[in-house]
């Protein structure tokens, strides 16, 4: 056995989380074994999440994002919102924005518009986002960034 295995098997033994006699007895038997032995003790952790309904992904993004008290916080959400194969409804986009307004954080609330406009199948769809959230878009004075770099625009048509 290589001394860097034998290091590897000697704490693993003496690791609490795991049975030392059934390590060690392992280890001599196969360098393989040791990491498979790892694995096998460990539990297999399920997702809370597994079949979660629109509504209530909805209705978890909304009270997650009433609690963000800092832009780490809104950033990770949005990153874990945005991950699902699904567009966040226009309820979890205002409880988003009105987080990013509340750690004064306009880049994000811009970039929340950029992510709806990647995440929808159409320029239709991305339009009735932008209807949905006018009002709260105005009232917190967020620009969309086609609007503040209207050149990008037309050099990509």
């Amino acid at each position: 056995m290589s001394p860097s295995l034998f290091r590897a098997a000697v704490r693993t033994a003496a690791a609490p989380s795991f049975r030392a006699n059934t390590t060690v007895a392992i280890a001599r038997s196969s360098p393989r074994a040791i990491f498979a032995s790892n694995f096998s003790t460990t539990t297999r952790m399920r997702s809370e999440h597994q079949e979660e309904t629109f509504e209530e992904f909805t209705a978890r993004y909304e009270k997650e994002f009433d609690g963000v008290q800092d832009v780490f916080e809104l950033q990770r959400n949005l990153n874990n919102a945005f991950a699902y194969d699904l567009v966040p409804s226009p309820s979890v986009l205002t409880a988003a924005l009105k987080a990013a307004r509340r750690v004064n954080d306009f880049p994000t609330a811009v970039r929340i518009f950029e992510g709806i406009k990647a995440k929808v199948e159409n320029k239709g769809q991305y339009q009735q986002y932008l209807d949905e959230l006018k009002p709260l878009r105005e009232e917190l004075g967020i620009m969309l960034k086609e609007d503040m770099y209207p050149e990008e625009q037309q050099a990509s048509h």
